[in-house]
Formats: C-alpha cells, sequence, structure tokens
C-alpha cells in the first residue's frame, strides 16, 4: 500500500482543515439536549460548515446524504439524520463530521452522553476517549502502526468492552480514506514503521458488550449486534518529528 507523505506545508493546510472541523464540533455541543432531533443538529453543522467557507466531506461521499453522521445507542456509526430520531434523557449520540478546506480532508467524531448517563455508559465514554488519547501518543516516528491499534484494543477490552473489528480508522489527507488502514485491535510492534509527515484519522469504535456489529437495510447504518450501546471518539492526527500533532483539537 502506498502511504502519502505530507509535507510540513500540506500538514498546516490539514490544520486549517482541522480547526474548522473542530469550530462544527463545537457549535454543536451546546444543542446536544434531550428533546433535539438529529435533523436539527444537521442543519446547525450544515450551516456552520458553510459560515466557514468549508465543504462538508460526507455529503455525496458514495451516495451518503448528509453532512454528519448521528448514531444514537447501539447504533455504531453511520446514523443518518432523521427529523424523527428524537434524544431522550439517557441516550448516547456519537456526532462523526468531516470538511474539507482547500482540497484537505479533516475528519473527527466525538460521542455524547445526553442528559443523565448510567454509570456503566460514562464508563463506556470515559474508556474509549482515553483510548483514544493513548492512541494519539503512539503515533511517533519509528513506532509501529498496530502499537496504535494495540493501545486501543488492551485498554477497552481491559475495562470490558467489546472491540469493533469491521470498521476502521485511515489515512487522510487529499481524500477522506487514504492507506492504511488503522484498526483498533492489532499485535504490538507489527505493521508498518511510522513516518514523519504520516496523517491517520485514529477513531476507536467500543461497544459495551460484544464485539459482533450489523449494517440495517438503509445501508449505511450500523449497528451492535447484541444492542449495547457504543461509543465513537476520532482526532485526525498528523505524525511529525516533534511527535504527534493533533489536527482537530
Amino acid at each position: 500500500m502506498a502511504i502519502l507523505i505530507k509535507t510540513p506545508a500540506e500538514i498546516a493546510k490539514m490544520r486549517i482543515s482541522g480547526i474548522a472541523l473542530r469550530q462544527v464540533h463545537d457549535a454543536l455541543a451546546p444543542h446536544v439536549v434531550v428533546g433535539a432531533s438529529t435533523m436539527d443538529l444537521e442543519e446547525i453543522a450544515v450551516a456552520k460548515i458553510a459560515e466557514l467557507g468549508a465543504k462538508a466531506a460526507f455529503k455525496g461521499y458514495h451516495g451518503y446524504p448528509s453532512a454528519l453522521c448521528t448514531s444514537i445507542n447501539e447504533e455504531v456509526v453511520h446514523g443518518m439524520p432523521n427529523a424523527k430520531r428524537v434524544l431522550k434523557d439517557g441516550d448516547v449520540l456519537s456526532i462523526d463530521c468531516g470538511v474539507i478546506i482547500d482540497g484537505f480532508y479533516s475528519d473527527a467524531a466525538v460521542t455524547y452522553a445526553v442528559g443523565t448517563a448510567s454509570a456503566q455508559t460514562q464508563k463506556l465514554l470515559d474508556v474509549t476517549k482515553a483510548s483514544l488519547e493513548a492512541a494519539i501518543e503512539q503515533c511517533q516516528v519509528g513506532g509501529r502502526l498496530f502499537d496504535i491499534s494495540a493501545t486501543v484494543q488492551e485498554m477497552c477490552e481491559a475495562a470490558g468492552f467489546g472491540v469493533v473489528r469491521e470498521f476502521v480508522g485511515h489515512g487522510i489527507g487529499r481524500s477522506m480514506h487514504e492507506d492504511p488502514q488503522v484498526p483498533n485491535f492489532g499485535t504490538r510492534g507489527k505493521g508498518q514503521r511510522l513516518k514523519a509527515g504520516m496523517v491517520l484519522a485514529i477513531e476507536p469504535m467500543i461497544n459495551a458488550g460484544g464485539p459482533e456489529v450489523k449494517v440495517l437495510k438503509d445501508g449505511w447504518t450500523a449497528v451492535t449486534i447484541d444492542g449495547s450501546y457504543s461509543a465513537h471518539f476520532e482526532h485526525t492526527v498528523a505524525i511529525t518529528k516533534d511527535g504527534p500533532l493533533v489536527l482537530t483539537r
């Protein structure tokens, strides 16, 4: 697989894209409340992306209809915004979004507890988010790709959670999905050497129950087979000689 190495100038452009995407997520966060519909959130995102002079990366991608993926409870990824999907107390909602600025993509996801979360739900969110942060720390020149993967797997399985196999992180740049794939499971010390200029979208997708998922009839929405809740956190990260640079912070 040909991994595209980005120049410092290209990474600087990706940082601009990443900052814009963070502004979209920041605009959405106050509206993740009981009674909001996922279409309400979509409309806020579309307006913010336009205001920033960016382009929605997901809309039209392989025919996907929306700027956001809004996945509730047992939905793992690729849930589609819908005016009839109204958030209830105790729900979890993952919002995944990507934007394009000046030809460069950024991709990031956040999972929210809506209203009051159970202790188990809060633990799922906390561990998934912590596994992303720990995985980012593995983005060091000379390290191995699966050091990132193993870090997520070890942390999340130690907490009793299921690590999704069917969906993985990915390289990113002038395309949404580039090589390499970045699974959330793997063996330390294996996989490609990490080099300065690689940019990866790292995205743990972790289930409260088993790891198995299936895609619904809509062709997009992936759900847990056992109906357990799922969490998803994602950042776009550049590997530099000075360590990981999180472009979507």
